[in-house]
């Protein structure tokens, strides 16, 4: 029985249907799944945590790498089916609830502790209507983790990636490049899934920096002002910060020249060390 056959077969049985507000695709390609798994790099001594596992066509391979998996599942339809399907299993835990209120830090804290494990990895097939605001989640909350692996629309893969600058920034390029080191793994066709998603996908990597790249007075103030400077971003970095009340134009523009920046840059062009020289002189 192929992947697809499984999926099909699977949803019969349980007579699940995908359910769109939800944003369910069911990932019917084992190569693009093995591609995932490999870059994710998980061993027997990681906790896996799986975002929305759905079906499980995710969560099966990753029983078989990782020390641990919990799965957080939404959708209380799945939560039958992932016990029935994995009770074979000792290192499955499946939990009902919304991934972005559970204590994440509490239940990797508790699950190293308890199987003796050296570190967390998420890996997940996330729903592409909150891919921002889980992934925002996990950095912004510094929740401890060794990397995030996790398939993405394309579109949203591109701002993700992007070095701070580069053609494809957006207010979030900035957060992902100060927590972690971002690249893509695998593009990934709508033919893989079931239903068929009106768009491309992208599996990506994101590692976690020890270290951030810059050294930020702070942290709230430099995150504010690039999410500021992003509100008009058709107009120039002054005038965006200026109209938003960030500070004077006679302030700012004498903090642009005194930092080299041009005065007529848009905000997608600055590079992060930017942001933080700004940011450090306005929040000393």
């Amino acid at each position: 029985m192929n992947l697809y056959q499984e999926t099909k077969f699977l949803m019969e049985k349980y007579n699940i249907k995908a359910n769109k507000n939800l944003g369910q695709n069911f990932l019917i390609d084992e190569n693009v799944i093995n591609t995932a798994i490999d870059e994710s790099d998980i061993s027997s001594d990681d906790l896996v945590i799986e975002i929305g596992p759905g079906l499980g066509t995710l969560t099966k391979f990753l029983l078989d790498r990782a020390g641990q998996v919990i799965c957080v599942e939404l959708d209380k339809r799945m939560i039958e089916l992932l016990k029935e399907r994995f009770f074979l299993y000792k290192n499955f835990e499946v939990i009902n609830d919304d991934i972005l209120k559970v204590d994440l830090n509490k239940i990797i804290q508790n699950a190293k502790e308890k199987y003796n494990l050296k570190s967390a990895k998420i890996v997940a097939n996330l729903p592409y209507y909150i891919t921002t605001p889980i992934i925002m989640n996990l950095l912004e909350n510094k929740i401890n983790i060794e990397s995030i692996t996790v398939m993405i629309q394309k579109e949203v893969a591109d701002r993700l990636t992007e070095i701070p600058g580069g053609k494809n920034t957006g207010a979030i390029t900035y957060t992902v490049y100060y927590y972690g080191i971002a690249e893509k793994i695998l593009e990934v066709p709508n033919t893989s899934f079931i239903p068929e998603p009106a768009v491309t996908s992208e599996v990506i990597k994101i590692k976690i920096r020890k270290q951030p790249p810059v050294e930020i007075h702070n942290e709230k103030a430099f995150f504010n002002l690039i999410k500021i400077a992003f509100l008009q971003r058709r107009k120039t970095l002054l005038n965006a910060l200026t109209n938003n009340g960030i500070s004077d134009k006679e302030t700012l523009s004498r903090i642009l020249k005194e930092l080299n920046i041009d005065e007529k840059i848009r905000s997608e062009k600055l590079k992060i060390e930017d942001f933080a020289s700004i940011s450090n002189i306005l929040y000393k």
